[in-house]
């Protein structure tokens, strides 16, 4: 078997939140239990997963804290997964990742959506910058470096930050003294 890679330690939240959740089967882990799944066999029912893959995936949920693990029969021992708070954060990346699939890979029209619960009323999920209320899908915002990047990251990204209301500062200038370090 060949040894996945471990994005872990890089210092891409991108990178990281792949390695933690990036495996299909844990993303589908966590989408049913959002909907109220939380025993092995509900998943594996719902899944059509094969018990040994199962076992690996929600293992390695409880180890990255996004399952938290509880005893709900002590003859034979069975266990439930509930999700963590750490969990219930991924709740808008599952919501973004369906309105895209439906924008995108559902030619015959969506499966599946989101409503209001109140109403019945289909939502639209966008994203949003929480102080301004404006969508995050123009090319009004973009990615910049904060104050823990490392010279890498700052070569590929244009602009860093260094904190929230701060102007942005150009990567050209770190690029250059990093050129400049290796002799360049």
């Amino acid at each position: 078997m060949v040894a996945k890679t471990s994005f872990e330690t890089r210092p891409c939240p991108i990178a990281r939140s792949l390695d933690a959740v990036g495996e299909w089967w844990s993303i589908l882990l966590l989408r049913d239990a959002f909907q109220g799944l939380t025993r092995f066999d509900q998943f594996q029912k719902s899944l059509d997963i094969a018990p040994n893959i199962l076992t690996r995936r929600l293992n390695s949920l409880v180890e990255r804290g996004l399952f938290e693990k509880r005893v709900y029969c002590e003859r034979p021992l069975r266990h439930e997964y509930v999700l963590t708070a750490k969990a219930r954060d991924f709740r808008p990346v599952l919501i973004s990742l369906l309105a895209w699939g439906n924008k995108h890979l559902a030619p015959e029209g969506p499966s599946l959506v989101v409503v209001d619960r109140a109403d019945g009323r289909w939502a639209e999920p966008v994203l949003v910058d929480r102080e301004s209320g404006r969508t995050l899908d123009s090319e009004e915002f973009t990615m910049a470096t904060g104050p823990t990047a490392t010279d890498r990251m700052r070569r590929r990204y244009r602009f860093s930050s260094e904190g929230s209301g701060l102007p942005l500062v150009e990567n050209t200038v770190i690029e250059h003294r990093s050129d400049e370090a290796r002799g360049k």
